[in-house]
């Protein structure tokens, strides 16, 4: 619950913001990929601000996601490798646990370790 609220309190504020800039700069600016060639650009579009603000958003959000991904590959990887041994291990106890209790008979046997330490009196 506090957490919904902390997310809350940072992203109403947070939206409100990028409205009130989406609002306030509605104006065309030419957007160039020609540094060279200032006054008449080989590729130009023209776009407004708050469009060109939100494509960079998005795709700096995307470069860090997949950077994060790719950093982390590493234990996902360990993860799936220890749950894949883990795996292995409860099926490698589970058959021995049937093998131990299928090697046991049904009663213990006299020449237990009990057995030999405690005998009773009226025992040959």
């Amino acid at each position: 619950m506090l957490r919904k609220i902390i997310a809350a309190l940072i992203v109403i504020p947070a939206a409100l913001l990028v409205v009130l800039f989406a609002v306030a700069n509605r104006a065309p600016v030419r957007v160039s990929l020609d540094p060279f060639a200032s006054d008449s650009p080989l590729f130009a579009a023209w776009l407004p601000l708050f469009v060109l603000l939100l494509l960079v958003l998005i795709a700096g959000v995307m470069i860090g996601g997949i950077a994060a991904w790719m950093r982390q590959s590493r234990w996902r990887r360990r993860a799936r490798r220890l749950s894949a041994e883990l795996k292995r291990a409860r099926v490698e106890t589970e058959t021995l646990r049937r093998q131990v209790e299928a090697a046991m008979p049904s009663h213990p046997p006299q020449s237990s370790i009990a057995a030999i330490a405690y005998r009773h009196p009226n025992a040959a």
